[in-house]
C-alpha cells in the first residue's frame, strides 16, 4: 500500500554553505578529470548521512541523547484519569472524564471513557494517574501508566 522511506530519503538536505564549498571543489576536480559531474561528487553517501544525523542529537546536549535514531517518536497522546479497577496483575482500568457541549441544550455533559493501561508503578483504585499511548500490549491494552499524579485518600 504505502512505500516506506529509505534511510537516504529520510535525512535532512545539505545546507547551502556546504553545497557551495563542495561544488567549488568538485568543479576543480571536474576540470582536472573532465568526466566527473559536480552533483555526484557533491552528494553525500548514505553512511555519511547516518553518521551526521546520529551525531547531531549528542552534540546538542538533549536529555534523550541516547536515542540517536534518524526518526523521532513524535508527540504521544496523554490522558489523566482515575483508576477504577486494579484486579489484574499488571493492568489497571483508567476512567477518563471529559466535558462535551450538548448540541441541542447547550449544556456541558460529562462523558466517560475507560482505558486498559499497563501498570508497573503499582497504582491502586482511586489513584489519579497519567497514561500515555503506546504500541499494542495485548488485545485491549494500548496505554501505559507514566506517573501517579495523586494517591487515593484512604
Amino acid at each position: 500500500m504505502f512505500r516506506r522511506k529509505k534511510k537516504e530519503e529520510a535525512v535532512e538536505p545539505i545546507p547551502a554553505e556546504e553545497t557551495a564549498a563542495a561544488g567549488a571543489s568538485s568543479e576543480a576536480a571536474a576540470g582536472s578529470e573532465g568526466s566527473a559531474s559536480p552533483t555526484v561528487s557533491a552528494a553525500r553517501t548514505g553512511a555519511e548521512q547516518a553518521t551526521v544525523t546520529a551525531a547531531e542529537p549528542l552534540a546538542s546536549g538533549t536529555r534523550n541523547a541516547v536515542k540517536s535514531t534518524a526518526r523521532g517518536r513524535g508527540n504521544r497522546v496523554q490522558k489523566v484519569g482515575i483508576v477504577s479497577s486494579d484486579k489484574m496483575q499488571k493492568t489497571v482500568v483508567v476512567r477518563v472524564d471529559r466535558l462535551v457541549l450538548h448540541r441541542k441544550y447547550r449544556r456541558y455533559v460529562r462523558r466517560t471513557s475507560k482505558f486498559m493501561a499497563h501498570d508497573d508503578l503499582g497504582s491502586t483504585t482511586g489513584d489519579r494517574v497519567r497514561i500515555v499511548e503506546t504500541r499494542p500490549l495485548s488485545a485491549r491494552k494500548r496505554w501505559r501508566v507514566v506517573e501517579i499524579v495523586q494517591k487515593a485518600a484512604k
